[in-house]
This record gives structure tokens, C-alpha cells and sequence, in this order.
């Protein structure tokens, strides 16, 4: 193709293919400020999801949020794991730190309801496969929360990557640092190994990583990394991290994270012929500014952003009511904390870690 196609209807929804009536009524699960901020507001915005149950550790406290957004239930989790108000929701969204991930979206599944839930997947690869089995043999839709995968730019970047517009990818570089503590006190639970499953690898390194998976549409052989803390309050977990993804096709991927640097993404592939720059995508909100340069042509794109958020919400919610299998499902969790684990291997023992495929984990 032409690669100036890729600019005409750039916001388009590939992935919306037929007319859908009805919403899939959501429980909110951890109504912490993403939810409050990013994720139950995008719901409201969207088309194919509504948010009917808030569930909390102090419903008196999220009764403003029920107000604002016309939520009629709010419990508390026990609540929730007694069934209480199940028939008011379709669909639960985990949002909880990640370590409480595999309690509730199990039993979501057990009450026979959809799941999305927040990356990563769990704190382990086995634990992910808890839910990811829990959620296959009931039935239900599971999807990881990977919001790009449903935003414009990182889509229309796969399209020029798949048609072959840079030639064959042979680098790329992507990083993401936010400075935690501009926003959250030092007894954050993402500073907390156990709840978090790791520092800024598992919270933040983990949108380059499943970005370039996505985009190239392959997972990494092997994985070398390195980790840095410079004390408390990053004394329990990763502060810095660098890893070098390497796949099967000979492309690399450097990739950056950091808990303790000034707010920045980037995110470039580097191909025989060309090369693509998205500017800030890992930050919350993607610009739509992009470069292209293929040959000798070069072109630019600059456009108002669109909510991933919800996107991904509606895309959520068109896959369950069409029975449509999400791009980002359980294994696409699962392949993600493998390489993390890898990722970690190789920052302890300072070796390359291979990482070889089991039959039900290839894509």
C-alpha cells in the first residue's frame, strides 16, 4: 500500500465489524485513582460498556464516584466474592494491585463473567495461567488491559510495519519514565515486591514490551537485562531498568524504564527502508504525532488524541457481546510475564536468558 493511506480515517476501528446492540454491565474492582480517573469516566464515554457495581475497601468512601457516574451498587470485597449483586454485572474490570489480580477475576469466571484486567495479567506466569484456565474452562471472555493495542497510532503502526512500508524492522527503541513519587507516597503498593510482582520493569517497562510484541507480531527469543536501585524507597524493587529483546526474525528491541527519572516516552522502529517515531505513547494520553519515512518520502502526522481508554473499554465490550476473541487475551498476559521473568533471570545472574516456547504459549 501506499503509505499515505495510513493517514486517511486514522482514527477508524478496524476491529468494529458489525453493528452491536446493548452494553456489557461492568463491576469495577479497586477503585483506586486510575479508575476513579481514567478508566470509570472512559466507561461512561463509551458506547459498549456501563459500570453498575463498585467494588471497594471502603464503599463509604467511593459513594462520590457512585453519585457522579449513577453507579447503583457499591460493596466491598467479600461482598463481591459472596456473590453479592451478581446479577447486576456481565463483566468485571480488575483494577486491584496486581497480586489480587487471580482472586477476583477467578471469581468473576466462576459466576460466569467476563473479565478485563489490569496488566500485568498477575505478579507470576503461573499465576496468570490460573486465570487465563479459570476463565477458558468457564466460558468467559478474558482480556488484558493493554489499552495501545486498541489506540490509533500503535494500530496504524502495525499496519505500515505488516505491509512492509519501513522495510524489515531491524531496531527498535522504546522507553517509558514517570517519576512515582510526584504521585504517590513511598507506601505505594508498587513499591511492595509482593503486591507489585516488581518495580518499574512490571509497571512500567511492561508497555514497551508488550507494544513491540504487538506492533511486530512476534515474541522475543531471548532477553538480557540490567537493574538498578539507588535505595530506599526503591530498595525492595527495580528503580531503573534496561533490556534488550531479541526476536526471531534478528530485529532488537532496547527498552527503558524508570521509577525515578523525568516523565518521558518514545517509541521508534528502524527498518531497511524507512523508519516510523510515535511521540509519546506510553504516557496516558498519545499525541497522534507521527513520523513516517520511507525511501525518500517523508511525512508527518499531528492529530487530536483519542481516549485509549476508552477504546479499549468499548473494545472490551464489543468482543464480549459478538463472542469475539480480544487480541490481548490471557496468553498475551501470560507471554509478557515470561519475558519478564526472563528479564529478571538475566539481571540477576548477568547472563542472556533464553526463552523457549511451550506448544500452548506460541502466537
Amino acid at each position: 500500500m501506499a503509505f499515505e493511506d495510513a493517514f486517511g480515517d486514522y482514527t477508524r476501528r478496524d476491529w468494529e465489524r458489525e453493528t452491536v446492540e446493548g452494553t456489557v454491565r461492568l463491576a469495577v474492582i479497586g477503585v483506586g485513582g486510575f479508575a476513579r480517573e481514567r478508566a470509570i469516566p472512559a466507561i461512561d464515554d463509551g458506547a459498549y460498556c456501563e459500570t453498575t457495581v463498585l467494588v471497594s475497601g471502603s464503599p463509604d468512601r467511593t459513594t462520590d464516584v457512585a453519585e457522579e457516574f449513577g453507579v447503583p451498587h457499591v460493596i466491598d470485597y467479600d461482598e463481591f466474592l459472596a456473590g453479592a449483586h451478581r446479577n447486576a454485572y456481565d463483566a468485571v474490570y480488575v483494577a486491584t494491585p496486581n497480586a489480587l489480580h487471580r482472586r477476583y477475576a477467578t471469581a468473576a469466571a466462576e459466576f460466569g463473567k467476563h473479565v478485563i484486567c489490569e496488566k500485568p495479567l498477575e505478579t507470576t506466569a503461573d499465576r496468570a495461567r490460573d486465570v487465563a484456565g479459570a476463565c477458558e474452562e468457564a466460558g468467559v471472555t478474558l482480556m488484558t488491559a493493554y489499552r495501545l493495542q486498541a489506540e490509533p497510532t500503535v494500530r496504524r503502526t502495525r499496519e505500515l510495519v505488516r505491509e512492509g512500508v519501513i522495510g524489515e524492522v531491524v531496531q527498535v527503541h522504546g522507553g517509558f519514565s514517570h517519576p512515582l513519587l510526584e504521585y504517590a507516597g513511598p507506601d505505594t503498593w508498587r513499591l511492595d515486591p509482593d503486591l507489585a510482582g516488581g518495580g518499574a520493569l512490571v509497571d512500567l517497562g511492561i508497555y514497551p514490551l508488550n507494544t513491540v510484541r504487538f506492533v511486530l507480531g512476534c515474541d522475543p527469543a531471548a532477553v538480557s537485562a540490567t537493574t538498578h536501585s539507588s535505595g530506599e524507597p526503591f530498595d525492595a524493587v527495580d528503580e531503573h531498568v534496561a533490556f534488550l529483546l531479541e526476536f526471531p526474525t534478528g530485529t532488537t528491541a532496547s527498552c527503558t524504564a524508570s521509577f525515578d527519572a523525568h516523565a518521558s516516552s518514545q517509541l521508534e522502529l528502524v527498518g531497511t527502508e524507512g523508519k516510523i517515531r510515535i511521540a509519546s505513547p506510553f504516557g496516558g494520553i498519545v499525541p497522534h504525532e507521527m513520523v513516517v519515512e520511507s525511501g525518500d518520502v517523508r511525512m508527518e502526522y499531528t492529530g487530536p488524541p483519542v481516549d485509549e481508554v476508552r477504546e479499549e473499554f468499548d473494545y472490551f465490550g464489543y468482543c464480549a457481546l459478538t463472542g469475539t476473541e480480544p487480541e490481548p487475551d490471557g496468553a498475551d498476559g501470560i507471554e509478557d510475564l515470561r519475558v519478564i521473568e526472563a528479564a529478571y533471570e538475566s539481571a540477576e545472574t548477568g547472563r542472556r536468558t533464553s526463552l523457549e516456547f511451550g506448544d500452548d504459549e506460541t502466537r
